[in-house]
C-alpha cells in the first residue's frame, strides 16, 4: 500500500508503540491479525548505551514479527544517534522510529518525547543526525503541539522530511491533552498536505469505520491504532478487512478472546517467565474481557492470578457460566 523507504507496507494498518504493552508477545499477536507494520514501546537511549539489561530485553525481536519499527527515546542528540546505531548494528527492526510524542512528565524532564516539538530546528538537528548515522528509515512519532498555543505539527514533519526522515506519525492531541479530549483530525489533513513523505494518522480510530474515515478526511497513509487493540487485536484484523472490503466483520465470540487471550500469555510466559508474565497477563486478560457481561467479579480475580493455570481455570470457569447464561436465554426465548 505504501512505503517507508524501502520497507514496503501491505495495507495501511500500524500498530502504535505503546509503553508497557508492546513487547515481543503482543506484537506477535497483532501481526498475526493483519498489521501491516507493529512498532515496539520506546526504550530508552541512556537505557541502550548504559547496557541496562532490562532495556536491552526489550530489544528483542521475533522474525515473524517483522516489518517492525523499533522506537528509542532521549533528549540529546549525541545519545539518540549512539543509540540509533546501535539498534542498527545489533537488531534486526526494519525501522528506527524518534518518540516525539510521549506526554509522560517524567519523560518531558528529560527533554525528551513531546518537550522536541516547542522546536522545529532541535528536531532537523536530531533527525538529520540520526539520519546521518544510519542506513535504516529513520520515522518519527509525534504531537501536533505541545499546548493550543504551540502547534507547530506543520513546521516539525518539514523538518522531519527536510532531515531525510522517511515518515511521519501524528497524534493529534497536543502534549497537554495527554489522552483527554479529541484527537484533531484537521491538523493530520495540513501536514499530509504539506510533506511528500508518509504520514500516519493517530488518535481515536476506535472501529474499522474510524479508520476508513480518517484516511479519507485526511488523505494519510496510514492508520495507527493503539488503545483500542488492547485486549482486541480482532480490532486489527476487522478494519484490514474493512479497508479491503467495504464488509464488516463480527467481533469475536467469548470463547476466542479467551483463547487469544492465552495465546498471549502462554508468549509473555515464553518472553518473562512464568512469574512476570502473569502480573503482567492482569491487565491485559482485564482487557480482552471488556465489554463481556458480568465481568467485574472475573476481573477483581484476575488481580490474585499467580499461575498460568489460576489464569487459565479463572477464564474458563468464567466462559462456561457465560455460556450457561447464554443457553437459558435461549430457552427463555
Amino acid at each position: 500500500m505504501f512505503k517507508i523507504g524501502d520497507i514496503e507496507l501491505k495495507n495501511p494498518v500500524v500498530l502504535a508503540p505503546m509503553a508497557g504493552v508492546c513487547n515481543a508477545a503482543f506484537r506477535l499477536i497483532v501481526k498475526e491479525f493483519g498489521a501491516a507494520l507493529v512498532c515496539a514501546e520506546m526504550v530508552s537511549d541512556k537505557g541502550i548505551l548504559y547496557k541496562n539489561e532490562k532495556t536491552l530485553d526489550m530489544l528483542y525481536i521475533d522474525e515473524r514479527e517483522k516489518p517492525l519499527s523499533l522506537q528509542i527515546f532521549g533528549g540529546e542528540i549525541e545519545t539518540l544517534v549512539e543509540a540509533a546505531k546501535f539498534v542498527e548494528k545489533n537488531t534486526t527492526a526494519d525501522i528506527i522510529d524518534i518518540n516525539m510524542g510521549c506526554p509522560v512528565p517524567k519523560i518531558i524532564k528529560s527533554d525528551a518525547g513531546a518537550k522536541w516539538l516547542l522546536d522545529p530546528d532541535k528536531i532537523y538537528e536530531v533527525v538529520a543526525a540520526v539520519v546521518d548515522a544510519v542506513d535504516k528509515p529513520v520515522t518519527v512519532k509525534m504531537r501536533m503541539g505541545w499546548d493550543d498555543d504551540h502547534i507547530y505539527a506543520v513546521e516539525n514533519a518539514q523538518a522531519v522530511e527536510r532531515a531525510g526522515g522517511k515518515a511521519v506519525a501524528l497524534h493529534g492531541r497536543t502534549r497537554v491533552q495527554m489522552y483527554e479530549g479529541t484527537a484533531n483530525w484537521d491538523i493530520i489533513k495540513q501536514v499530509k498536505e504539506a510533506v511528500n513523505i508518509p504520514v500516519i494518522g493517530n488518535g481515536d480510530v476506535k472501529t474499522p469505520e474510524d479508520a476508513k474515515r480518517m484516511l479519507e478526511m485526511t488523505g494519510c497513509d496510514g492508520v495507527m491504532i493503539g488503545r483500542a487493540a488492547l485486549g482486541d487485536p480482532w480490532m486489527i484484523y476487522r478494519t484490514v478487512h474493512y479497508l479491503e472490503t467495504g464488509e464488516l466483520m463480527d467481533p469475536p465470540t467469548p470463547k476466542e478472546k479467551i483463547e487469544v487471550c492465552l495465546l498471549h500469555a502462554d508468549r509473555l510466559i515464553q518472553l518473562k517467565g512464568e512469574k512476570l508474565a502473569i502480573m503482567e497477563m492482569r491487565k491485559h486478560a482485564a482487557w480482552y474481557l471488556k465489554g463481556l457481561r458480568g465481568n467485574a467479579k472475573v476481573r477483581n480475580a484476575l488481580n490474585e492470578c499467580e499461575t498460568r493455570e489460576e489464569l487459565e481455570s479463572l477464564l474458563r470457569e468464567y466462559i462456561a457460566t457465560l455460556e450457561a447464561k447464554s443457553e437459558q436465554d435461549i430457552a427463555v426465548v
